[in-house]
């Protein structure tokens, strides 16, 4: 590994935490956190509906919340590093027929196994604050995207002040337990140069996730 790829900022997390983690919530993930996702899922798959291209990945796919939000026309695969969450987004996208979602893989979002620019769009929901290294799920989407294409992020992105930012560090120790990042920044995301081209787009009723657009 490159001195560079060294020094990318981390979560903290690894991929053993993160798989341990999803085991647990897998069963209860829907009822515990469908809720309070689901604004950010709508969100986001209403801006892949309007974008062009048909070759959607959707990184992180969980238990397939999002899978029925998307156009017909759009061809979905999904990827996910639990084997867990993916038995339960096949059973959806077997109950709901949803005949648009192509592939669901067991794949590390990090190193995926897809050829350069295999996709349209590539939109990841709630997991940058799951992944080790956000900048080498950025970088990884980029290479899948082809050029011009889009790439799509909702997250929550830890308060700069107040109470919500000493709860979020208060709970950070428990990241691996959790399986995410309660203090997660875009800074952990995000170059630089990418916070003057990204367009951030707050999502209703509280602003408390974040829509990020990039064009590739």
């Amino acid at each position: 590994m490159s001195q560079a790829a060294q020094q990318q900022p981390t979560t903290g997390l690894d991929a053993d935490a993160v798989r341990a983690a999803y085991k647990r919530w897998a069963s209860i993930y829907d009822i515990v956190f469908g809720g309070v996702s689901g604004w950010g899922r709508r969100r986001a798959a209403a801006e892949v509906n309007l974008l062009p291209g048909t070759r959607v990945l959707e990184v992180g796919v969980g238990t397939g919340l999002a899978l029925p939000r998307y156009a017909p026309d759009k061809r979905i695969t999904g990827i996910d590093l639990s084997a867990d969450m993916l038995e339960l987004a096949r059973a959806r996208v077997k109950a709901d027929g949803l005949s648009n979602v192509e592939a669901l893989l067991e794949m590390d979002a990090e190193q995926t196994s897809f050829e350069d620019g295999s996709f349209d769009v590539a939109v990841a929901m709630f997991v940058a604050s799951v992944v080790p290294h956000p900048r080498r799920l950025l970088a990884e989407m980029r290479r899948v995207v082809r050029p011009g294409g889009q790439i799509l992020f909702v997250n929550h992105s830890a308060a700069e002040r107040g109470p919500r930012w000493w709860v979020e560090r208060a709970m950070a120790p428990a990241s691996r337990a959790l399986g995410w990042h309660p203090d997660f920044s875009f800074r952990l995301l995000l170059q630089p140069e990418d916070f003057g081209r990204a367009r951030f787009s707050p999502v209703p009723p509280l602003g408390f996730f974040t829509l990020v657009r990039l064009s590739n």
